[in-house]
């Protein structure tokens, strides 16, 4: 998961000097990418701890 926040943070600053630089603005394109990425990283997140939660809220459930 670690590699995955490193890979964000590296893309995300990326973008950042692509703004900064030379160029007034981003594209839509660049906007895009970002905006598809933190979905996936969402996404993923939600995949990966989606049934540890739901066993917890079932735990807490069963016990009340």
């Amino acid at each position: 998961m670690s590699a995955l926040m490193v890979s964000v943070i590296a893309f995300v600053a990326g973008v950042k000097d692509r703004i900064t630089s030379s160029e007034k603005g981003a594209t839509a394109v660049e906007y895009g990418m970002l905006v598809a990425l933190i979905a996936a990283v969402i996404v993923t997140v939600v995949a990966a701890l989606g049934g540890q939660i739901n066993t917890a809220f079932n735990t807490i459930s069963g016990k009340l």
